[in-house]
């Protein structure tokens, strides 16, 4: 109890001592908090875009596997001609995952290229994708007027439309609706059944700005430009419980092999991806980029511990005289310790809360496609990191004022 009381009254010591020298007190935690806000705004950084990638892979469909002719990781010595010979997938290994597969909770096949749609004298290029019915159960189609396709329209090869936000905009500008108007692809008449909602600029675009896109059926589609060698990809989504997709993956290994006729011992000429590779190769960079980040940032932070370490050495050596009355009237040596140890720190952590708020306040500034967000985790980093500071910068001080030989102490000036 006795302990406590004087722990509190060390407190007491070390708040009166930093309201004593307001400018003192203000100069001191000026470099930890310019310290504490390059740590802090450099974690805030990396994790929102790490946050807005990781938001716009997860639209392509998340737990979703493709099974196309081409692998999306390549090594630096790539057999590309062993890739070249195989088969395409075609529609109807599509139809035969979809007749089979046991552990996927939707399938969808896949195929695109760039054209121009055309409205009148109004025209645009954008990404013409075929999709099948199920595959707004694989990615994010958000229709904003109108409706999504219907089974009877992709299975009967409809001449049907989805516009993306640029693409509406674009082919007709003063209609705030375009549901029922007709565009033209490739000559031929199209049925706009619905336009999507925009989007906007994503941080790094991957395949593209749903804006300046246009979906329609995949037999529509395929009746149209797929005359030549098509190489659509099929998508399969994942059942819930299935973590890492590790059953549908090996499913479809075995239905695949199977009904091209591989033998044991062949190799697959078909390859299952997923957007693992990109997870990783961002997560890499931002790895880098926090470690670089946070390096910069502790000479910052550095330099602040300095400071606070300088002020506490003249503190001492003003409050010697003091130092020696406590001492002479049998103030403990953890006593006197804590007084200067808890300065240090209140220094530090009012300096550490001052750079935390200014990275809260620059989290309202408008970074365009960057949404910057202050997490819990990060505040926490900070504060943390502060005291540490603190206690760094004040420890040898604190511990010099402890060790004072009183009668010494009490006839300095």
């Amino acid at each position: 109890m006795k302990f406590l009381r004087q722990l509190l009254e060390s407190i007491r010591f070390a708040w009166q001592a930093l309201r004593s020298n307001l400018l003192r007190t203000t100069l001191s935690l000026l470099g930890v908090t310019i310290g504490i806000f390059s740590i802090v705004a450099v974690y805030t950084f990396v994790d929102s875009m790490n946050s807005g990638i990781r938001e716009q892979i997860d639209s392509f469909g998340k737990g979703v596997v493709y099974v196309g002719k081409w692998p999306w990781e390549f090594s630096n010595n790539f057999p590309w001609w062993k890739y070249m010979n195989r088969p395409s997938t075609k529609y109807g290994d599509y139809k035969y995952l979809t007749e089979n597969v046991k552990n996927s909770e939707a399938i969808a096949i896949i195929d695109n290229r760039n054209t121009t749609l055309k409205n009148g004298n109004n025209s645009i290029d954008a990404e013409l994708e075929g999709v099948s019915f199920s595959y707004n159960k694989i990615s994010e189609v958000p229709v904003e007027n109108g409706r999504y396709f219907l089974a009877s329209e992709t299975d009967k090869a409809a001449f049907v439309v989805i516009l993306g936000a640029d693409v509406k905009d674009a082919l007709f500008p003063n209609l705030a609706d375009a549901t029922d108007a007709t565009v033209k692809i490739n000559g031929i008449k199209f049925k706009i059944i619905g336009t999507m909602r925009k989007k906007g600029e994503d941080l790094i675009s991957l395949g593209g700005s749903p804006d300046d896109r246009a979906y329609i059926p995949y037999t529509t589609y395929a009746s149209i430009f797929q005359k030549d060698d098509p190489e659509p990809i099929i998508a399969l989504k994942g059942l819930p419980a299935d973590e890492g997709q590790q059953s549908l993956e090996g499913e479809i290994t075995g239905l695949m092999r199977s009904r091209r006729g591989l033998k044991p011992t062949q190799d697959d000429n078909f390859s299952i991806n997923r957007m693992d590779g990109a997870v990783k190769f961002f997560d890499t960079i931002f790895s880098s980029l926090n470690m670089g980040g946070g390096i910069i940032a502790l000479f910052s932070l550095l330099v602040g511990g300095f400071g606070i370490a300088n002020i506490m050495f003249v503190s001492v050596k003003e409050r010697t005289n003091i130092i020696g009355i406590q001492k002479s009237l049998g103030a403990k040596n953890y006593f006197i310790l804590f007084q200067f140890l808890f300065e240090a720190v209140f220094l530090s952590l009012i300096g550490g809360i001052v750079g935390i708020l200014l990275v809260w306040l620059m989290s309202f500034i408008d970074f365009g496609s960057l949404k910057l967000v202050l997490t819990y985790s990060n505040m926490i980093k900070g504060i943390i990191t502060a005291m540490v500071i603190g206690v760094i910068s004040g420890i040898v001080p604190a511990w010099i004022a402890a060790r004072l030989d009183p009668v010494i102490a009490i006839r300095s000036k």
